[in-house]
């Protein structure tokens, strides 16, 4: 050994026993308690959110005035109508006043409030669903299905839906009913809720999972039905809440053009269409039904408003 070479010191190590050192619990990734999930992560924020709970009790209570009209109003909306009490003034038994027929408006509200929603929710199930299904279909199948499916769609929504209802109401003049006016509304609203499911079944078919279940011998009907929709059906859900709005909207619009529910029928269009005549001389007798008609498309619009935002990660970051 040269004179020059300094000797290295040796440094001690220590090992501590392997009883005394939690390696698990070091190594061990630490995750939150509560389960998270889209919908999870939608309700929490929704909950703290006064606007939703306001829309929510709205829409629960014209669904319960439409479901018993009797727990509100014992008088009968058309069978005890008194000339005498020509758009009278409003009274204890009757808040609202009369109609030009000498009907309870108070009355008529209550009970017009279930054909208008009975329309709404009959037209969001027959878009809602056709455009799922059909969206679905062109989004995972993609080639020649896609394109022939979509141009479908495109044809059907060129034609303004309230044009197209106003034509079949007129023709089918003798057999209106609420089922005939939703048919001919919905008839002309799903390309929306179509292209909106494509456009996520498109995103979601390249994702992990679907190549899994693909890896696994899953047919392409399974992958679609079992993983494909129920990731995908959020923002669809969102568009036919408020194309439940449009629909109440679109109902009292062809009422009031009179190729809408018959006069018999009680519906807030119908109102608002036979108090036009009285707006100088009774302008309650329009303003009462325009109220409940507002308040309700309103309450439904906010709701799917409330929904979009929470369902969507981005705008939730952004508030």
């Amino acid at each position: 050994m040269s004179s020059n070479t300094v000797p290295r010191r040796s440094a001690e190590h220590f090992v501590a026993p392997v009883s005394e050192t939690p390696v698990a619990a070091i190594d061990q990734v630490k995750l939150d308690d509560k389960r998270s999930n889209l919908w999870t992560d939608a309700w929490r924020d929704l909950r703290h959110r006064p606007l939703f709970w306001v829309s929510v009790a709205f829409i629960l209570l014209f669904i319960v005035v439409a479901i018993a009209p009797g727990l509100f109003t014992q008088v009968p909306p058309n069978s005890q109508c008194v000339l005498g009490n020509s758009n009278g003034a409003p009274t204890a038994e009757h808040i609202l006043g009369y109609t030009k027929q000498g009907c309870d408006v108070f009355s008529r509200i209550v009970h017009g409030a279930g054909a208008s929603l009975s329309v709404g929710f009959l037209v969001i199930a027959m878009s809602g669903i056709t455009g799922a299904l059909l969206g679905s279909i062109a989004g995972f199948f993609g080639g020649w299905v896609d394109s022939v499916l979509m141009r479908l769609g495109d044809i059907f929504f060129s034609i303004p839906y309230i044009l197209a209802a106003v034509v079949i109401m007129s023709v089918f003049a003798a057999y209106v009913n609420v089922f005939v006016i939703a048919l001919a509304i919905g008839a002309f609203t799903w390309p929306s809720t179509a292209r909106v499911m494509r456009s996520e079944v498109l995103r979601v078919k390249n994702s992990d999972f679907v190549m899994a279940g693909t890896a696994l011998g899953q047919s392409r009907i399974a992958l679609m039905f079992k993983h494909v929709l129920p990731n995908a059906i959020a923002p669809v859900i969102v568009v036919t809440t408020l194309s439940l709005a449009a629909a109440i909207t679109a109902e009292a619009t062809l009422s009031f053009l009179g190729v809408g529910l018959p006069a018999g029928v009680m519906s807030w269009g119908n109102d608002i269409s036979d108090a036009q005549t009285d707006l100088r001389s009774n302008p309650a007798t329009l303003i009462y039904p325009s109220i409940a008609l507002t308040i309700t498309v309103l309450s439904f619009v906010i709701f799917g408003e409330m929904l979009r935002e929470s369902l969507d990660p981005k705008a939730r970051a952004q508030r």
